[in-house]
C-alpha cells in the first residue's frame, strides 16, 4: 500500500505563535478564481469568496491575524499569523485554520455551482514556518510579485 507523503515538520506544533505561509491548490487545477491582465489580477465570482473566506477567518479563529495574500487562477498563497498566549485556553493550529478556510470557501462556491462539478481545494496544503524577518520579507515579496511572475511564465505578453 502507497503511503502518503507526511506535509507537516514532525514534532512540531502548529499551534505555536508564529508566522506561516500557506499554500493550496484547486482539485482539479482549473483556472477559476481569477485571472491575470496586465500583472492585475481579475477576481471572478469564486475568487471573491475565496477573499472573504480568508477575511472571516479570525471571526472564527481569535487568535490568527492575516499578512500578506493572492489569490491566484487556480491556486492560493498567503501568510497566517498564529498568536498564541499562555493565558489563552487550547488554540486552535494551522491545520484547523486552513481546514475552516477551504471548506468555508468550497461550500459557498458550491452553493452557486449547483449542478455542475463540486469545487473542491486539493486534498492537503503546503506550508512554511517563517522563522525570521528577512525570510518573512521575502515571503511577502514572493506573494505580491506572483501575478508578474504568472505574466511573464504564461506569456501572454501583458506586461
Amino acid at each position: 500500500m502507497k503511503t502518503r507523503k507526511r506535509m507537516r515538520l514532525e514534532h512540531y506544533d502548529y499551534s505555536k505563535s508564529g508566522f506561516y505561509f500557506v499554500t493550496t491548490n484547486i482539485g482539479t487545477k482549473e483556472y477559476l478564481l481569477s485571472s491575470i491582465s496586465d500583472s492585475k489580477i481579475l477576481f471572478t465570482e469564486f475568487g471573491e469568496i475565496v477573499e472573504n473566506a480568508w477575511y472571516d477567518l479570525p471571526n472564527h479563529y481569535s487568535h490568527c491575524l492575516l499578512d500578506k495574500f493572492v489569490i491566484m487562477p487556480n491556486y492560493f498563497h498567503g501568510i497566517i499569523i498564529i498568536e498564541n498566549e499562555s493565558t489563552k485556553s487550547r488554540v486552535h493550529g494551522l491545520s484547523e485554520i486552513m481546514r475552516a478556510f477551504k471548506s468555508f470557501s468550497s461550500k459557498r462556491i458550491n452553493e452557486l455551482n449547483v449542478g455542475e462539478n463540486k469545487f473542491k481545494w486539493h486534498k492537503s496544503f503546503y506550508d512554511r514556518i517563517i522563522r525570521d524577518e528577512k525570510e518573512l520579507l521575502n515571503v511577502r515579496n514572493y506573494i505580491v510579485q506572483n501575478p508578474l511572475k504568472w505574466a511573464i511564465n504564461k506569456g501572454d505578453g501583458k506586461l
